[in-house]
C-alpha cells in the first residue's frame, strides 16, 4: 500500500463525474490506523476513508446537500446512486 503520509486524491464531489483533486498530509497514528483498517477491509481503500469521513463530518456539522448525502450513504454501504 502506498505511503498515505502525503497523496494525491481525487475527491468525486457528486455522481456527475466532477473531481476536485487535493493533496494532504496525514499524521503517523491516523495513517498507521487507515493502513490496518484497510488491511482488514479490502473493500474499502484511503479514498474511500476520506470521502467518506469528510461528508460525515458536512453532515454532522449541518450542511444538507443531495450530493453530499448519496456520496457518504455510497461510500459507507458500497451503494452507487445513479440519477
Amino acid at each position: 500500500m502506498q505511503k498515505l503520509n502525503q497523496y494525491e486524491k481525487s475527491l468525486v464531489s457528486n455522481q456527475k463525474d466532477e473531481v476536485i483533486s487535493f493533496k494532504c498530509e496525514l499524521q503517523e497514528n491516523l495513517q498507521n490506523a487507515m493502513k490496518e483498517f484497510v488491511e482488514e477491509h479490502p473493500n474499502w481503500d484511503q479514498y474511500r476513508i476520506i470521502q467518506a469521513a469528510i461528508a460525515g463530518f458536512l453532515m454532522q456539522k449541518g450542511f444538507q446537500n443531495r450530493d453530499l448525502t448519496r456520496l457518504y450513504i455510497g461510500n459507507m454501504f458500497s451503494m452507487n446512486f445513479e440519477d
